[in-house]
């Protein structure tokens, strides 16, 4: 990363592993891994999705797009919480995102849902801990940056 006073630069370096011999000489032929790295941290191996004859035991970037909107998300949370005394004892997500295929043969994302459950110290809190929920949507950088609506449908309970 490379960061000056008022942004951040963000390099990651793609190399395609999926070269079976021939290239790709057939849709068929070759294989969809690749290697992502970021100096300083471990790699990452992903290949397409599955409905794009990729494997499915690595992340895809679909999947890393998901997992991105629901961390920042919840680093956004976690952070508005310390700052409003708010102790978060636990927190969990099951994002979903839904992707359309178009008549071209491309597609985009239409939605990503986040359901965050949260666990607080303090009942007297919950509604505060809920509405954190949409302050940390505003100041979620990668949602910030989708063209396309990333909602939530929050849960908090306290312990």
């Amino acid at each position: 990363m490379v960061k000056t006073r008022d942004s951040h630069e963000y390099r990651a370096s793609l190399l395609w592993e999926g070269n079976r011999g021939e290239g790709t000489a057939s849709y068929a032929g070759y294989d969809r891994r690749f290697r992502i790295s970021m100096a300083g941290k471990p790699d990452l191996t992903g290949s397409a999705d599955t409905a794009f004859r990729g494997d499915p035991a690595l992340h895809n970037p679909e999947d890393l797009l998901v997992a991105a909107l629901s961390s920042c998300h919840m680093l956004s949370y976690l952070a508005l919480c310390a700052r409003a005394g708010i102790t978060v004892l636990a927190y969990g997500d099951e994002a979903r995102g839904v992707m359309t295929v178009t008549p071209d043969g491309g597609g985009r994302f239409t939605s990503v849902t986040l359901h965050p459950r949260v666990t607080i110290g303090a009942a007297d809190q919950v509604p505060l801990a809920l509405e954190l929920h949409a302050q940390a949507h505003a100041q979620c950088f990668i949602a910030a940056s989708c063209n396309f609506p990333v909602s939530n449908e929050p849960e908090v309970k306290a312990e």
